[in-house]
């Protein structure tokens, strides 16, 4: 008898180290039946053609999956790291956002399984209030100075930078912000152990001394071209907004603007010379129908993420509002809705963590009271919403 993991946490680690990230088949299945029972039919032969295909080396020459599971977590703690999964108090809730942008076009746009996470800070905590800053590698003397000023003027104002760990843009953003003394997250596409670039190895260590260094894929996993795509995702889905500074016309900063702009995120570029490569990528996306906004500094950011201007601006005490006269199930999909998207109802109830049944219920009491519109058995958020 196969001997299985018996913890769905085990199981996912298991499954991740198997099956790269997005995988819309695996993903649909474990929403279904759970990790463990997914884990359990891989290895009876019991699921979808395509996925037996792909898992079957490591299925036939592993003969005990829970001892390959009980490795992995042994790994993940000799490497100083731990994993989340959904649920923990420390996962990021809106990283459920991915689902609504999911469709058939992006089948690969799924929440994450889990994550590695190496570093003591809380991740959930530290991303309610962040922002990214991504950008070029090849970045100019022009765009790293303004990354680490940007960055260091936005930890001050109590912002956590998310970025990608990079040379250029993103090595200025990530050290902008350990030079004011704060906490900076660094999202890989390979595992927390075995940072990339390894030129940036003494900054990855003082980013998990004092931030988070975060990874979808287990130790031991090397960089490859499609998984720093990927990753992007997870960078747009983490923050409340995403800063492009400086990126050519098809570069990854422009990637993850678009997941930005896909997920209802606030959306930032900052200028350069007309001249330069460099700057071709971040002007162009004034032109995209994305709604991107031109920002110079710290002040802007804060304004086109909060409302509230100044650097050192902190948010007023809560007033009582329109929204916080809904339910908890009315609030959830409400939250739930990007704007300026149109989502299913199953797509949304799974977003919000509601049951299809009682998500179709609520959203038509919503409907009668303004909050959103109906266009085709879909929902948007009402132009006229008190949100």
């Amino acid at each position: 008898m196969t001997n299985l993991p018996d913890d769905p946490r085990l199981a996912l680690m298991l499954l991740s180290s198997m099956i790269e990230p997005g995988d819309a088949e695996l993903d649909d299945l474990l929403g279904e039946i759970g990790p463990i029972e997914v884990v359990k039919r891989l290895w009876e032969g019991e699921v979808p053609e395509r996925l037996q295909r792909i898992t079957s080396a490591i299925v036939s020459c592993t003969h005990d999956p829970a001892a390959r599971a009980a490795d992995i977590a042994a790994a993940t703690e000799e490497c100083g790291a731990r994993v989340l999964i959904p649920g923990d108090p420390d996962w990021p809730d809106q990283l459920r956002d991915l689902l609504l942008v999911c469709d058939a076009d992006e089948p690969h746009v799924r929440p994450p399984r889990c994550l590695w996470v190496r570093g003591e800070q809380d991740l959930d905590r530290l991303c309610r209030r962040s922002v990214a800053i991504v950008g070029a590698r090849a970045a100019t003397e022009y765009g790293q100075h303004l990354a680490d000023d940007l960055a260091a003027e936005l930890t001050e104002a109590g912002w956590t930078i998310v970025s990608g760990g990079a040379f250029g843009i993103d090595r200025a953003a990530h050290l902008g912000a350990l030079a004011r003394g704060g906490s900076t997250v660094s999202v890989l596409a390979c595992g927390v152990e075995l940072p990339y670039p390894k030129g940036n190895h003494s900054m990855f260590n003082l980013i998990a001394e004092r931030g988070l260094i975060v990874s979808e894929w287990p130790p031991g996993t090397t960089v490859m071209k499609h998984r720093f795509l990927t990753r992007n995702r997870v960078i747009a889905a983490l923050t409340a907004g995403t800063v492009v500074i400086e990126a050519a016309h098809r570069s990854g900063a422009r990637n993850t603007a678009r997941y930005a702009a896909e997920l209802g995120r606030v959306l930032m570029f900052t200028p350069g010379p007309v001249t330069s490569s460099m700057s071709a990528g971040a002007h162009q996306l004034a032109r995209e129908p994305w709604e991107a906004r031109l920002v110079t500094r710290a002040e802007e950011v804060i304004e086109d993420l909060t409302g509230i201007g100044g650097p050192l601006a902190t948010p007023p005490p809560p007033q009582r509002r329109p929204f916080d006269r809904l339910t908890e199930i009315e609030a959830r999909l409400v939250e739930s809705l990007p704007r300026g998207y149109v989502v299913e109802t199953t797509r949304l109830a799974a977003a919000a963590g509601v049951p299809a049944d009682i998500a179709a219920e609520t959203l038509d009491r919503l409907l009668q009271t303004g909050w959103v519109d109906r266009i085709d058995n879909r929902w948007r958020l009402s132009r006229g919403s008190h949100s």
